[in-house]
């Protein structure tokens, strides 16, 4: 079992920078490709980014490249995801996920943080 706690969600002005975090418990994060996901009301759930095991490979929803990073510290059990040039569409609860290969598709993960809210003002 995993466990994972996301952090550092808030309310930010258009143009502004936002940090997130997730936290990995009950299991080496090391061992799992860790995907970035968010759901803003009334729509489904969409990917933003992923990233592998020992952090060498990443991937981007295409709207997302150049504004947002991921990035993962596995000595501390925590990947991150550093969001900037924030626009008042990118407002949703982010969700960070933990899976065996790096995927853009949420089937891939077996275990989800509760979520995160964001709120982009304009």
């Amino acid at each position: 079992q995993v466990q994972l706690v996301e952090s550092g969600g808030g309310l930010v002005q258009a143009g502004g920078s936002l940090s997130l975090s997730c936290t990995a418990s009950g299991r080496t994060l090391s061992a799992s490709a860790m995907g970035w996901f968010r759901q803003a009301p009334g729509k489904e759930r969409e990917f933003v980014a992923a990233i592998s095991r020992n952090g060498g490979t990443t991937r981007y929803a295409d709207s997302l490249k150049g504004r947002f990073t991921v990035s993962r510290d596995n000595a501390k059990n925590t990947v991150y995801l550093q969001m900037t040039s924030l626009k008042f569409e990118d407002t949703a609860v982010y969700y960070c996920a933990a899976g065996g290969l790096i995927s853009a598709i949420s089937g891939a993960y077996a275990y989800w943080g509760q979520g995160t809210q964001v709120t982009v003002s304009s």
